[in-house]
């Protein structure tokens, strides 16, 4: 598979698993609106870490068994590219809901969502290298030498 193609398709379903909660933290932060839904959050976040997980495991396994043991920032890479998706949603969002005119608060936003967008990076990034850092191990615990 095109490491590309793979890398751009395997950030959909952790966006996916954030999606709806995204929309409420960015009213909460742009809006001013209150965000009362805590417990929500965090069961989004679990789901967040076991999609990046399983989303990383999959193609390190069948790189392991395509004999590429360069799975690191590739691997990296498809977890964190949720963020691509988190960003092409914050700019819908600042088209669609924000009614925002002058060019300086336009630029905030989006220097803010930048931020944000690699924080979120960092982290799915990092789920998704110690799922598979973890899996790795597992798997390699267990082949025998003779």
């Amino acid at each position: 598979m095109n490491p590309v193609f793979s890398i751009l398709i395997g950030g959909i379903l952790p966006f996916g698993a954030v999606f709806v909660e995204l929309f409420f933290i960015l009213t909460s932060i742009w809006l001013q609106q209150f965000y009362y839904i805590f417990g929500f959050l965090f069961i989004a976040f679990l789901i967040l870490i076991v999609t990046c997980a399983q989303i990383t495991i999959v193609p390190c396994y069948f790189q392991l068994c395509s004999e590429d043991y360069l799975w690191w920032w590739m691997l990296y890479l498809t977890s964190g590219s949720s963020t691509v998706y988190l960003f092409l949603y914050a700019a819908f969002y600042f088209f669609t809901k924000l009614e925002i005119t002058k060019p300086v608060s336009g630029l905030l936003y989006f220097g803010y969502m930048l931020i944000a967008s690699y924080a979120f990076f960092v982290l799915t990034g990092t789920i998704g290298f110690y799922a598979c850092f973890w899996f790795t191990r597992l798997i390699y615990s267990s082949v025998k030498i003779d």
